[in-house]
């Protein structure tokens, strides 16, 4: 597109250009942080940009409308090949309504499961859930459907799952990896995750472990044996979806639980603590 990519070091890429200008991008991987990049760059490129094997998520589908709705010329969003048409003039005001975030029902969703819960979780598109709702079923969940909610109702104790692996959308989100594995610790039987999206993705486990978790690495495949309880810990948060997978254990252990890091949580989940509160969770945050 015609940028120089001065420098890259410390965290930090400097770049510039005169003017950005319209091309063929081919991803290796469907990236949606990849693919959203390359939407915000052509939206300004002279001509005409085509971005191929690109990320299907909804929040692309998200991102397309909501540059449409300013003025901007993009179409394709949710399939492999997205186009922008290039713009010299000025975008204008929009006033658009973001999506539900479906990684933080899929959350919710897991804690119900992972403490043999009755919730029902409103304002969401369950479409954008099917995978996740999918392998809840597997572990033994009842779910129902109804327009923007979702009720699940789950057993004291889950079934393992024979293998979930992580993929791109519609596939189950990596982003639910951990949660799902905090679910599967305390699953009867054994149950098999392979993580392709992410390498270095399994810092949970280690904290897992320590709370009685018997879980065996090989590789980016997890192998989970399933134990009857898990012990309160003193645990950290690597990382965003880990931090919260450690919330869910700590729901589901026997004795108190301390996540420490919760800035990462914070990242993803607004007020996590109150919101399981309101479900009848014991949790507080420390300063």
């Amino acid at each position: 597109m015609g940028a120089k990519i001065q420098d890259l070091q410390h965290g930090f890429i400097i770049c510039n250009a005169e003017k950005l200008v319209g091309c063929d991008i081919h991803l290796d991987y469907p990236s949606v942080g990849a693919t959203e990049n390359a939407m915000l760059a052509a939206v300004f490129a002279e001509g005409t940009t085509c971005i191929r094997n690109a990320a299907k998520e909804p929040e692309i589908v998200d991102l397309q409308n909501f540059l449409r709705g300013m003025g901007a010329k993009v179409s394709g969003a949710g399939t492999g090949v997205i186009r922008v048409e290039g713009t010299t003039g000025k975008l204008h005001d929009v006033e658009h309504k973001v999506i539900p975030d479906r990684i933080v029902a899929g959350t919710y969703l897991t804690a119900a499961a992972i403490t043999g819960g009755d919730v029902i979780i409103e304002k969401v598109i369950p479409e954008h859930l099917a995978s996740v709702i999918s392998n809840l079923r597997d572990t033994g969940s009842r779910i129902t459907l109804s327009g923007d909610k979702i009720h699940i109702v789950s057993p004291v104790r889950p079934k393992a799952v024979d293998i979930i692996r992580t993929l791109p959308y519609p596939g189950f989100p990596t982003d639910m990896q951990a949660q799902m594995v905090a679910l599967l610790t305390i699953a009867r039987g054994t149950s098999i995750v392979v993580e392709t999206v992410f390498e270095n993705r399994y810092k949970h486990v280690e904290e897992l472990l320590r709370m009685g978790a018997n879980i065996n690495l090989e590789g980016r495949i997890a192998v989970i044996r399933g134990v009857r309880k898990l012990i309160g810990a003193n645990v950290f948060a690597r990382d965003l979806r880990g931090g919260a997978a450690l919330v869910l254990a700590g729901l589901a252990a026997e004795g108190e639980t301390t996540v420490n890091g919760v800035k990462h949580i914070d990242r993803g989940y607004e007020k996590i603590e109150e919101k399981l509160s309101q479900l009848g969770a014991i949790i507080r945050r420390e300063e």
